[in-house]
């Protein structure tokens, strides 16, 4: 540990859901999304290139906080196994206070296995009241007359008067069918930024005198897109709270041509601008917090995503568990260290190397398990020009609460700082990008092209694939299977409590 900073450091990593890495300030973004996190990155490490390890939060949090390759265990395996090391499981056994407060994300709970290492964990739900699913309804539950059967099944004869009457009934539903709000926050799934905020800064009193590691999981800027008032104000917008509700809902129409959607996109980024906004706004309020407790100069900061999200640059919404597209796994990265100066990495990052680059800044050794290393040193080298970062997910894998929903293809890309493949398991297809001269990922390098590029990169992957296998715990697999089918017996039969 450095001179300048004689006393135990404590760390506070705060993960945004779907924020991509250029909708804030410090990486670009034009729009004042990031106002106080822009001038903290002036002092930090910032990271261009993050990218997570999986997509979407199920594949992306275990290597963020347990440095471990989300297929690792086995593509029925979801969430962090029983006894698996963390970073929360090392930091408490070091003695540092641990607390962890997850804005109701259902993937980040006690069943998934983030409450490990924390000696407070609140994520705003219950067991009895996680979803089944996200999707969002695009109209509200009602009962069909005959009527309106008949005209749907009249209508359907014809695609253009199936489309009339779907766009007939969705704004029937919309504008008569559903009773007014008064506010987005009758709207909002999720405890807001501030509501996290205040109860870190509850936990944080009682935490005086020892070093601690704080984790904050905000959903601000995730869909349903409900930002809090004076947030979209921050943006310059006025957006009504029905106004907000009828933009959601046609946002997350299915069966519609994407071009349908190109006149509700601007809308629907400023509302998730908004809840960007909103988190700068109270991650300032926390830093003056600890600055007035006299604990901020010993404190490491990290602030990243667990993957971005989309808004049709690829013809989709939201975070599908099919793509790998750059919208989806390249998250903004800003590391701020007692003592260091503000600084721009020249490297691609995968966040299964954020653990031990943490550790490693707190003088902790990491655990012999953790896939990733401390890139604390190349930091400081400005080393590692050619380094690549791996991500995978499973293809179909929209609600991993049934098993038979992860058990689909794997999709694996490598990324190093120019090129990147991808390997679609399922179709036996690869296809290489020059994100240099195509950054949007729109035109596939022919498959002739860049073969000592391809060669390597696909080299990485097959190696990434054997040591996945190779070195696969059995013991943890075992545990986490063992536990998801105590909580499947545990459920309660539901045609006994019908009855």
């Amino acid at each position: 540990m450095s001179d300048q900073c004689p006393r135990p450091l404590s760390l506070i990593l705060i993960t945004v859901d779907c924020l991509r890495s250029d909708h804030v300030g410090f990486a670009g973004y034009t729009r004042p999304t990031t106002p106080f996190l822009d001038l903290l990155a002036r002092e930090s490490i910032v990271f261009p290139t993050a990218i997570v390890s999986g997509a979407p939060t199920y594949y992306s949090l275990p290597a963020l906080l347990a440095s471990r390759y989300p297929l690792d265990l086995g593509r029925d395996v979801v969430g962090l196994a029983p006894g698996e090391p963390s970073l929360a499981t090392v930091l408490q056994d070091a003695g540092y206070a641990t607390a962890a407060f997850c804005a109701g994300n259902p993937y980040l709970t006690r069943r998934f296995g983030y409450a490990q290492g924390f000696d407070v964990f609140c994520d705003f739900l219950s067991e009895k009241e996680q979803p089944a699913a996200t999707e969002l309804p695009t109209e509200p539950p009602r009962v069909r007359t005959r009527l309106n059967r008949k005209l749907e099944g009249w209508a359907s004869k014809s695609k253009s008067l199936k489309r009339f009457y779907d766009d007939l009934y969705f704004e029937y539903c919309q504008r008569f069918a559903t009773p007014p709000v008064a506010s987005v926050d009758e709207l909002r799934r999720f405890p807001s930024a501030d509501v996290l905020i205040q109860q870190a800064l509850g936990w944080l009193n009682s935490a005086a005198g020892r070093p601690f590691f704080l984790w904050m999981h905000f959903m601000d800027p995730h869909a349903p897109y409900y930002p809090v008032v004076e947030a979209l104000r921050l943006m310059g917008d006025e957006a009504t709270a029905n106004r907000a509700r009828y933009q959601n809902a046609y946002w997350n129409r299915e069966g519609s041509a994407e071009k349908r959607f190109h006149p509700y996109r601007k809308q629907i980024v400023t509302l998730n601008d908004a809840g960007i906004r909103w988190i700068d706004t109270q991650v300032a309020h926390l830093v003056d917090s600890l600055r007035h407790l006299q604990r901020w100069d010993d404190c490491v900061f990290v602030l990243t995503a667990d993957h971005g999200e989309e808004f049709l640059e690829h013809g989709g919404r939201f975070h599908s568990p099919n793509k790998v597209t750059e919208e989806l796994i390249r998250v903004p990265l800003l590391l701020l260290v007692p003592g260091q100066e503000g600084k721009r990495a020249i490297t691609p990052f995968g966040l299964i190397h954020l653990s031990p680059t943490l550790l490693d800044i707190l003088s902790i050794d990491s655990p012999s398990k953790f896939r990733g290393q401390s890139y604390w040193q190349k930091l400081h080298e400005q080393t590692g020009d050619k380094e690549v970062a791996v991500t995978e997910c499973v293809t179909g894998a929209t609600n991993p609460f049934h098993r038979k929903d992860r058990l689909g293809p794997r999709i694996l890309a490598v990324r190093e700082k120019r090129f990147k493949v991808v390997y679609d398991f399922g179709v036996g297809q690869e296809t290489l990008y020059d994100l240099e001269r195509d950054p949007q990922e729109l035109h596939p390098l022919p498959t002739d092209a860049e073969l000592g590029v391809r060669a390597r990169l696909l080299s990485y992957a097959n190696r990434h694939l054997v040591e996945s296998l190779q070195g696969r715990d059995q013991q943890l697999r075992c545990r986490a299977l063992i536990q998801e089918l105590m909580l499947e017996w545990q459920k309660p039969d539901v045609a006994t409590l019908s009855t």
